[in-house]
């Protein structure tokens, strides 16, 4: 098995879904502050696009296990529809900065200014998906458990 399936399987055995996904939060939460010392201090361009990718690469993962495991199983758990399809067109309006940030050097204007609102939007996101979303998930049916597997596998 190679190390990132290990590191996968055994997150899956230790850790539900929730709890992956705020992982995942937390991650990128930190890469994001990180960002924002690089930006301020002017750091060199190449040090703020590996970051800036990294980020973005991060994200683009994170939304599509949500989108393929987490909020078909929400939604059939839940009675929340208005929540997650919010999360999709949250998730949709995020990717569709991350396309931009690609596409930039960093260099070009309003680079850091677009890292920073994709930053601004994740956070909004997050706040909805654990303040709301994670604590429904946490009362249905849903195993999440499994789910946790089904993530860490796919991640």
């Amino acid at each position: 098995m190679a190390t990132a399936e290990k590191v996968a399987a055994k997150s899956a055995g230790t850790q539900d879904a929730v709890g992956l996904l705020i992982s995942d939060h937390r991650e990128v939460k930190t890469l994001f502050d990180k960002y924002e010392k690089l930006a301020q201090t002017k750091a060199k361009a190449s040090d703020r696009q590996a970051l800036a990718e990294t980020i973005c690469d991060m994200l683009i993962v994170h939304a599509t296990i949500e989108e393929e495991i987490f909020y078909p199983a929400a939604r059939d758990a839940t009675e929340d529809d208005d929540l997650l399809d919010e999360a999709q067109v949250e998730h949709a309006a995020a990717k569709d900065l991350i396309a931009q940030i690609k596409d930039m050097d960093p260099g070009d204007e309003l680079y850091d200014a677009k890292v920073k609102v994709l930053g601004e939007q994740i956070d909004h996101h997050v706040q909805e998906e654990e303040g709301e979303l994670f604590p429904e998930a946490k009362k249905s049916d849903m195993d999440l458990r499994e789910l946790g597997a089904s993530t860490a596998t796919r991640k």
